[in-house]
């Protein structure tokens, strides 16, 4: 019987809920939730609601909570009183996480800046930099479904902390009993003075840098757009309407059944907004209301979706690689036109996202560099070229996250939310062009770029087993060609090429720039397939992007 799963049997003080469910897992599932305990991937720790060390739950909490209180006293009493931010989304039993977090960090007199109900994670990362505090922590599993909750860690520059710096924590943790921690309520905390609430002014400052990206306040152009907005039973409704009330959007229809937060996700089977089912009561509703676009945030609203009215009266979904481009072509035209483009600008992407932004930056004379999947290895992009007093344009990733503005330092779909607006309601006005036009413009100006992403599922230890083994074959087994297209190069990002840190990804170049990359996901038991096809047409591109993903599909399905 598994060692860790006798210690939580026979602990006698184990939460009743918890132990309830521990009485009732299968040998399978025994070995699943104490294998191990719960990893940080891509986007910090995250993973099933339940008992067990790889399940989060109120010790998984208290345990990583308690490592990260000792990696900061341990650099002073200076970041013992800068302290932590914590914020939660609507997800189940992100509020008790929350507030187990706070009372563990005031337990050990670091201070503690608790929102007082549920923020996004933009909202959070701004927070961490108004308040100058030594870290934050965001209670969230974004877009998993209602069964997963999660916790990322960010530093003092408000992004999620690079993994030298999580190392420390989990040197940190080693040799920590979960079940040995006392618990610390919220309520002492507060009494003893180390737990402060986040005033309502840290929203406004967060709402007011936000405004300040508009390029186009034309409030005629606004008035006329009609938007269909969902947060998905997440955070991101209150903000998002306030952005765009602010700015004059007065035709902005919230879809009802999806308006409230609600930790079940009743409505969807992921609040995935990469998926396009979490659309269809969006559309339904943009059909009868005849809106311009459709957009959709997700639960912790750092991700953003996006559909747009085409001249054929139908609804065309956009994919993050899409939306990015628009975003910015746009964001480039503009400053461009008011003179404020600076040639000395960077524009970052990750390695995973496709080249037609490159193509894009360099029309207007602006360098574009490549980041590790992750928003964290763009944000500390950010940072260093800020430091170099390098302006920072616009930062984003093919799975639909977007930052426009550096006063966060990770996605915002709250301020990718104001922008597709905008964007939208100046195409309509002064070009009577809808977004769908507009792509198709900048395919005609660069090159059609068709991309996919597809993924293979592997849970528990032994699907874990089963990636790494899949990823060591196509090492040692690299591929010649995919379809009927040669490989170019082979970039094993394993080897800490193109002065980025190491990663475990491949990807393969072909001769015509289209493209390959795999990669174990690192918030959900996957690995993914990245396809990126370019051709002088859209039709080409799409048929070699079919070709393409077909390939790969009947010779893993083989091998698996």
């Amino acid at each position: 019987m598994n060692e860790h799963y006798n210690r939580w049997l026979h602990h006698r003080g184990l939460d009743p809920d918890l132990m309830q469910e521990l009485l009732l897992l299968s040998q399978d599932e025994i070995e699943d939730c104490f294998y191990r305990h719960l990893d940080f991937g891509t986007a910090g720790m995250r993973g099933l609601l339940g008992p067990g060390i790889n399940r989060m739950n109120l010790y998984t909490v208290r345990r990583v909570t308690e490592g990260l209180a000792r990696t900061l006293i341990a650099q002073g009493d200076d970041t013992r009183k800068r302290g932590v931010a914590i914020a939660y989304d609507s997800r189940r039993f992100s509020p008790e996480f929350g507030a187990e977090a706070a009372g563990t960090l005031a337990s050990h007199s670091v201070r503690v800046y608790l929102y007082p109900s549920l923020r996004p994670t933009p909202m959070l990362s701004y927070a961490v930099r108004h308040l100058g505090a030594a870290a934050g922590i965001m209670i969230t599993a974004s877009h998993n479904p209602a069964s997963y909750n999660g916790y990322k860690v960010y530093g003092s520059d408000g992004a999620q902390m690079p993994p030298h710096r999580v190392d420390k924590i989990l040197q940190a943790l080693a040799g920590i009993d979960e079940l040995a921690l006392p618990s610390h309520s919220l309520q002492d905390g507060i009494a003893s003075g180390w737990i402060k609430e986040i005033g309502s002014e840290v929203d406004t400052a967060y709402y007011n840098h936000v405004l300040s990206l508009s390029h186009e306040n034309n409030a005629t152009a606004n008035q006329q757009l009609k938007v269909i907005f969902t947060p998905l039973h997440g955070t991101g409704n209150r903000p998002v309407r306030h952005i765009l009330g602010e700015l004059g959007f007065t035709q902005v229809h919230t879809v009802s059944a999806q308006e409230t937060p609600d930790p079940d996700f009743p409505t969807v089977s992921a609040p995935n907004p990469e998926e396009h089912d979490v659309f269809t009561l969006a559309l339904t509703e943009a059909e009868q209301y005849t809106a311009d676009i459709v957009i959709g945030t997700d639960p912790d609203a750092d991700r953003l979706g996006l559909y747009a009215r085409n001249p054929a009266g139908n609804y065309t979904a956009f994919n993050g690689n899409q939306i990015g481009a628009l975003l910015l072509h746009y964001t480039l035209e503009r400053k461009a036109a008011k003179g404020e483009l600076s040639s000395q600008g960077i524009v970052l992407k990750s390695i995973v996202t496709s080249e037609m932004g490159r193509s894009i930056a360099s029309s207007f004379g602006v360098k574009m560099e490549d980041t590790l999947t992750g928003f964290k290895y763009i944000a500390e992009k950010v940072d260093r070229y800020e430091a170099l007093n390098t302006p920072f344009l616009f930062g984003y990733e093919e799975s639909y996250g977007y930052l426009l503005g550096s006063f966060v330092r990770d996605k915002d779909a709250i301020q990718a939310a104001m922008m597709c607006c905008e964007m939208a309601a100046y195409y309509k006005q002064a070009q009577n062009l809808t977004l769908t036009e507009v792509l198709e413009i900048l395919y005609q100006q660069h090159g059609a770029y068709i991309e996919s992403i597809f993924s293979f599922t592997f849970q528990g230890k032994k699907g874990l087993e089963k990636m790494s083994t899949l990823m060591d074959t196509l090492r040692n087994q690299p591929l010649k060609q995919i379809a009927d297209l040669p490989i170019a190069q082979v970039k094993d990002y394993r080897l800490g090429i193109d002065h980025l840190p190491k990663a475990n990804v491949l990807k393969y170049l072909c001769t015509d720039n289209s493209w390959v990359a795999i990669r174990p996901s690192g918030t959900e038991p996957k690995i993914k397939f990245y396809i990126s096809a370019v051709a002088d047409i859209i039709d080409a591109a799409q048929e070699k992007k079919k070709r393409m993903e077909k390939d790969l599909r009947d010779r893993l399905e083989t091998s698996l």
